[in-house]
């Protein structure tokens, strides 16, 4: 199939079923072509005109001079098929098709979809749609639309959106426009019977004029290809920006493991995108706001926020923001400090924030001096100016800014609330990010330093991720290993992740109280014992495990109560005996996985272990495999990570260790494609390393 320059940048369209009518559907994109300037060649396609305003109309596809780059089909549903017949044995290369009538209404309309993209396919052309609102390449005129967006202007700039919805796109489209956010291109997937969201973003992403991308997704098929599409914007430097819909637990599968038992759709989704540097909005509000910090912003150096603002209960209240989001508002360098007095009023404040209080209505200078000041100390890295009002004093202030962008070595945000309509046109003309209120702006300088942390990490960590792919092409350990499928035995299970570099602790298996007391002996007591049967996988609640036993006496006890206990419980079970392993103990429990995403394949998680991981689901989620920097980037993002560096007396435990076992654990999963699930719970760390005292794994 060829690419998407054709269906993006075409040179010539046809319409078909173009209308002289130009408030009608059909009648739309020809207006807007027109309207717009388009410099290419217009083609209108209807047998009941002979022209339709200044061009000729041809009465089919057949009668057009040329194989157009791309046709634009307006024709009820039923009749979209042969179209596309047509316009492949015409030559046209790609088409944008507006009706609707396909798979969203039904089975019917299902049956026909498949039969549109059958033609597509066999045509040799790429397809938009069906029912889809079209698209717009901005810098080159390409309205191939009927969206009332294009009724207003379309002016070309940075911003790429790529929408699978119609109507909420287009609204989108159009807060954009009124922030003065240029989208160069927007683009509408609808049912994504050949082009989908990932393909249209990677290809507009390519376009050198493209800095930022933004998008709305409601459901996602091909989660390989967005981790593809992470990599390539990550590579561009190009920061994307996604608002998905759909956060419950709806889209779960059930899962034998604590792995696929947390691994909801959406938690899935979230960590796995974070760990690719793309970048979740909330809302399309929230997905503005950070598009126009990274549209219009330099990245910083590091997390330090520095604040400058005519308001106190402002400062507060933005400093409070940027501790949620784990940035850092840094008490600023003495003598920071002290070139701040000349400039702050007395009764200010100089720490950070730094208050210029209303003093600042009768000398405006102060905030620029401030700013200035704030943003050469060694500890910020980006800043936020907060101010109120202020419409005597637009120009003065329009020119300040404009002065300090010019000044600034590193980026900062403009917080204006209930700013004049002209100071926001004229700050927006000259790429300075102006936003609304004092949240709204902490999260976008967040996005700025985090996107800016994830790619620096990400050109680091390119030797590793090298060697990675290298490690999960090795021959696979699980393939002629003879096993079935489902539950592997204990003793079996920890060789091979003994083989990747996963630690565990050492198990021997006893088919009887006199084995077990022998395998006692030799690991050394004390001693847990586990009842080990392929129908039991959740040992504990069948009363199959006995714990801290001391010497020969308690373990054959032990081993006479575990059997009976379950032959009690699960008088089904095929009982292979017991496994026999040291007591260990950590300074804390960890819970490490693996799970066949239906969307991803194969993610790994980390959290919080022990009895209480399913109440408390302190996980983290990535594409595997993982490097040990980016294993250790999932703890840092888990809300009780403060337990890891030792609480109440507890030595810290050794996160590289546990970086590592991470890193390794995810290695397995990628080299070994028979896997189904791995549960490592607990994973016990302390400050001598991690071992892992407890796992399920399970082959397809």
């Amino acid at each position: 199939m060829n690419d998407l320059r054709f269906l993006l940048n075409p040179k010539s369209i046809a319409i078909l079923g173009a209308s002289s009518d130009f408030t009608k559907i059909n009648g739309r994109p020809l207006k807007y072509l027109l309207d717009k300037g388009y410099a290419g060649k217009i083609y209108p396609v209807n047998p009941k005109y002979r022209e339709i305003g200044p061009l000729q109309c041809y009465a089919s596809i057949d009668a057009v001079p040329e194989a157009a780059d791309l046709a634009v089909v307006a024709l009820p549903a039923q009749f979209v098929a042969q179209a596309l017949r047509d316009l492949g044995r015409r030559g046209v290369k790609s088409a944008v098709v507006f009706s609707s009538g396909f798979a969203e209404i039904g089975e019917a309309g299902r049956a026909l979809e498949r039969e549109v993209i059958a033609a597509a396919q066999a045509a040799g052309l790429r397809l938009c749609g069906p029912n889809c609102l079209g698209l717009i390449n901005a810098f080159d005129r390409v309205i191939a639309t009927f969206g009332q967006f294009a009724d207003g202007e379309t002016p070309a700039g940075p911003v790429a959106f790529v929408t699978q919805s119609g109507a909420f796109g287009t609204a989108i489209a159009a807060l954009a426009r009124r922030r003065g956010l240029g989208l160069g291109y927007f683009v509408n997937t609808g049912n994504e019977g050949d082009v989908d969201f990932v393909g249209v973003m990677r290809a507009v992403l390519d376009d050198a004029r493209i800095t930022v991308g933004a998008g709305y997704i409601e459901g996602l098929k091909d989660g390989r290809g967005l981790m593809a599409l992470a990599e390539q914007a990550l590579a561009l430097g190009k920061p994307l920006v996604l608002t998905k819909v759909g956060r419950t637990r709806a889209g779960a599968r059930a899962a034998v493991s604590h792995t696929g038992s947390l691994a909801g759709a959406d938690e899935v989704f979230d960590g796995v995108i974070r760990g690719g540097g793309i970048i979740r909005a909330r809302n399309e509000e929230h997905m503005l706001d950070m598009v126009e910090a990274l549209a219009n912003c330099s990245l910083p150096g590091g997390r330090g926020l520095g604040i400058i603002t005519q308001s106190g209960g402002a400062g507060v209240l933005m400093a409070d923001r940027a501790e949620e989001l784990g940035l850092n508002v840094p008490v600023l360098d003495p003598a920071t400090q002290q070139a701040l007095r000349p400039v702050v009023p007395g009764f200010g404040a100089t720490g950070n924030p730094v208050d210029v209080t209303g003093q600042f209505i009768a000398e405006p200078g102060l905030l620029r001096e401030a700013m200035n000041i704030v943003l050469s100390d060694p500890q910020i890295h980006v800043g936020i100016i907060w101010l109120q009002l202020m419409e005597a004093h637009v120009d003065t202030l329009v020119g300040m800014f404009e002065e300090i962008k010019a000044r600034a070595a590193k980026p900062f945000i403009v917080c204006w609330v209930a700013a004049p309509d002209q100071a926001l046109r004229a700050l927006r003309e000259r790429g300075i990010a102006v936003l609304r209120g004092a949240e709204p702006a902490v999260d976008a300088a967040a996005a700025l330093a985090g996107y800016a942390e994830v790619r620096r990490g990400w050109l680091a960590d390119k030797e590793a991720r090298a060697a990675l792919i290298t490690h999960a092409s090795s021959p696979s350990r699980l393939s002629g290993s003879g096993h079935g499928g489902g539950a592997v035995p204990t003793v079996a299970a920890a060789q091979w992740l003994n083989e990747y570099g996963v630690t565990t602790a050492r198990v021997q298996l006893a088919r009887s109280a006199e084995e077990a007391v022998m395998a006692a002996a030799a690991l050394g007591y004390p001693v847990a014992l586990k009842i080990e049967s392929p129908e039991v996988l959740h040992k504990t609640e069948v009363q199959g495990v006995a714990l801290q036993l001391t010497d020969a006496d308690a373990v054959r006890q032990a081993f006479a109560v575990v059997i009976a206990n379950v032959k009690r419980h699960e008088p089904r079970a095929r009982i292979e005996g017991v496994i026999v392993q040291p007591m260990l103990q950590g300074e804390a429990e960890l819970v490490v996985g693996l799970q066949n995403d239906p969307v991803f394949g194969l993610v790994v998680m980390a959290g919080l272990g022990g009895i209480h991981i399913e109440v408390l689901k302190d996980v983290a989620f990535r594409k595997a495999p993982v490097t040990p920097t980016e294993a250790g980037r999932m703890l840092d993002e888990l809300r009780g990570r403060a337990i890891l560096d030792g609480v109440r007396g507890r030595a810290p435990v050794d996160r590289a260790a546990v970086a590592r076992l991470i890193s390794a654990v995810s290695c397995f999963g990628a080299a070994e494609t028979r896997l189904k699930e791995l549960d490592l719970n607990p994973v016990f760390a302390g400050p001598d390393g991690a071992v892992a005292v407890d796992w399920l794994m399970v082959l397809d």
